[in-house]
């Protein structure tokens, strides 16, 4: 019979609400390409695409966050900081390049992100597998 302490029980709740944010994280950048279809075809779908910038935003940040409590109180590895804070860099630059209408750019870097997120989220998910 194997009993964990409470230092583990919270680093696993805390790996836990990491992997839910990675895949949240992903979810919406996914919503986010389908809302640029949405945007070259339908009226509302330039209101769609900023709203869901908005969400994508904050679940990158969500995922930091969950990332370093996971880090520092949970006692996990401190590379899922590196990944969220990276992940923060591109959303930011995401964000700046789609208010300035850099689409040559703005593009290729969001199919970037969601390829990214995914490898992410792989890890993450195998990671937790005994």
């Amino acid at each position: 019979m194997s009993t964990q302490t409470a230092g583990q029980q919270r680093g696993t709740r805390f790996s836990t609400f990491v992997r839910a944010t990675i895949a949240l994280q992903t979810t919406a950048i996914l919503l986010q390409s389908v809302s640029a279809g949405m945007l070259l075809s339908t009226r509302h779908g330039d209101l769609l695409h900023s709203v869901g910038a908005r969400v994508m935003y904050g679940m990158t940040m969500l995922y930091l966050l969950a990332a370093v409590l996971a880090w520092r109180p949970g006692g996990a590895s401190p590379r899922p900081v590196l990944y969220a804070t990276g992940f923060l860099l591109l959303a930011s630059l995401q964000v700046v390049l789609g208010i300035a209408h850099v689409l040559s750019v703005h593009v290729p870097l969001g199919i970037l992100m969601f390829g990214l997120s995914l490898l992410d989220l792989n890890r993450a998910v195998r990671s937790a597998r005994p």
